[in-house]
């Protein structure tokens, strides 16, 4: 991750203000507000702001004045509860901003997630940087051949080297066909100030998709946790849930009660059906109980051994 000094110095600015607040803040989170924590190889994710804490989601679920005279293990006790229970609308009451350099092919992924206030750098008004996302080597993977949106085995020598060679190189070449067509460079300078570039709107139709675009990216509480949920998991995409593997030490350092809740009741749990139940109490029982019988697929079937570690009865 790359930061010119104009952007140092202004993260340096914004952290040595000294604002006088009646609002509730979180002090760890204080500690990085508008810090560029590096993800990747050129990218970063900074807290621009952000509303409430965990006293904030205790206060709108009693609806009550202020933080009152409740005990620290009584909000716990409370949140934990919400969270067990799936009331949700006491999250939505905080809210976070944050400012996100990614590739553009991870934008299109996390852009799925149609919670949030999203605004994203204009390549229509200003040129992108020339900067491109490449793989490291145990990251550079085969196709699954069991999973059709997974990774399968990691490639190596040659073939890991020419892949690698081919991502940048088609990274390069479009970037310089890109500044060709603006008749601009990225620094803003002219290659010929005789003829007139393209419009910017047209010419980045071109650029690959693993060029690094940026945007400010708000939500609440209740969403960022449902966000993370799914890209912090170990099935989520390895360059997505590196983005979230910070924004979920951000969300420890905001509100330490609740992502206490969210890891043991929905990072750590899991959701078993109606008829998982029935297998379950017919295990604990001690009676006899098979697929054949389960009413369940082969995968619904493995799926509930792997979550109760029972591989015993693991259906091959």
């Amino acid at each position: 991750m790359k930061l010119t000094k104009e952007q140092t110095q202004e993260i340096k600015d914004l952290q040595s203000q000294e604002n006088r607040t009646k609002r509730v803040t979180a002090p760890n989170l204080e500690k990085i507000l508008y810090e560029a924590i590096p993800v990747l190889d050129h990218g970063f994710v900074r807290v621009i702001d952000y509303m409430g804490d965990d006293t904030s989601i205790v206060q709108a679920a009693r609806v009550s004045y202020g933080k009152g005279t409740k005990k620290v293990s009584t909000d716990s006790g409370l949140i934990k509860y919400l969270m067990r229970h799936w009331h949700s609308t006491p999250f939505e009451m905080c809210e976070i901003k944050y400012h996100v350099k990614l590739p553009i092919f991870i934008a299109r992924q996390w852009i799925r997630h149609r919670t949030a206030n999203v605004n994203e750098y204009s390549a229509r008004y200003s040129i992108l940087d020339k900067e491109f996302y490449l793989p490291k080597g145990e990251h550079l993977a085969a196709q699954s051949t069991n999973n059709r949106q997974g990774r399968g085995e990691v490639l190596k020598g040659d073939q890991a080297k020419k892949v690698l060679d081919l991502l940048k190189n088609d990274a390069e070449k479009t970037y310089q066909n890109y500044e060709s067509m603006l008749n601009e460079r990225y620094d803003g300078s002219k290659i010929d100030e005789n003829k007139p570039g393209l419009a910017r709107e047209l010419a980045r139709m071109n650029l690959t998709l693993n060029t690094y675009t940026q945007w400010y990216w708000k939500t609440d509480l209740l969403n960022l946790m449902n966000f993370l949920r799914l890209r912090a998991d170990h099935h989520a995409q390895y360059e997505i849930r590196a983005y979230a593997d910070v924004m979920m030490d951000t969300l420890k350092k905001w509100v330490p009660i609740t992502h206490d809740a969210f890891m043991d009741y929905r990072v750590g749990g899991t959701e078993v059906s109606l008829k998982g139940k029935v297998i379950l109490k017919k295990l604990i029982n001690g009676e006899k109980i098979d697929i054949e019988n389960s009413g369940l697929s082969k995968r619904e079937w493995n799926e509930l051994m792997q979550s109760f570690g029972l591989k015993d009865h693991f259906i091959n």
